[in-house]
């Protein structure tokens, strides 16, 4: 169970590692492609991702996906965000708060600030306030398959079993390789069909 919900926590969280360019070498500047250039490269990675049959192979995109979901386009949310991370993996819960309460009031409009919220208050066990910001996040990126996969989660730990298989289902429909899904799935379609004997 632990080690289940640190695997979510990490979906969850999927842009968390260090903001950087692809190559590894330049830190995001915040300067960014026009929008409808990032949307055609989400849109064209989802389509891969969707595709893809090969578990390694579509943890790359995934990751690839979540980087481009880090970038906010902006240097000051890019530089809110990465004390937040820092905030987090010091367990300072509360001040990674504070960092993405900024982000959130700065930048409505950039999903992956709503879902790093909501991860920090899964981690806090405070699921009310999660599930509010997973729909934020939701309603400006649907297939963000880190907040459908935390939202799984979160409707799976307080018994409700059926809106978790389904939440499950959407994110194996954006994510169908993802492999803690896959298991939750089974696990939880299981225990469903054991209601039923």
């Amino acid at each position: 169970m632990v080690r289940f919900t640190v695997a979510i926590a990490a979906i969850f969280m999927m842009g968390l590692p260090p903001l950087q360019a692809a190559d590894g070498n330049e830190p995001v500047t915040g300067v960014e492609a026009p929008a409808t250039d990032r949307q055609t490269r989400l849109n064209a990675l989802f389509s891969d991702l969707k595709k893809e049959t090969n578990e390694r192979a579509a943890r790359r995109i995934a990751l690839r996906i979540g980087e481009a979901w880090s970038d906010s386009g902006s240097d000051t949310a890019n530089l809110l965000m990465q004390w937040a991370n820092d905030a987090v993996k010091a367990q300072d819960f509360s001040v990674a708060l504070d960092f993405l309460d900024q982000v959130t009031v700065l930048f409505p409009d950039y999903a992956e600030g709503w879902n790093r919220r909501a991860t920090v208050h899964y981690m806090m066990n405070d699921y009310a306030r999660s599930m509010t910001d997973i729909s934020h996040a939701l309603e400006l990126e649907p297939r963000h398959f880190g907040a459908l996969a935390g939202m799984a989660r979160i409707l799976q730990a307080t018994g409700h079993e059926q809106q978790a298989l389904t939440a499950y289902e959407q994110v194996l429909d954006v994510y169908p390789m993802l492999r803690s899904a896959q298991n939750a799935v089974t696990e939880i379609s299981d225990g469903l069909d054991g209601q039923g004997i």
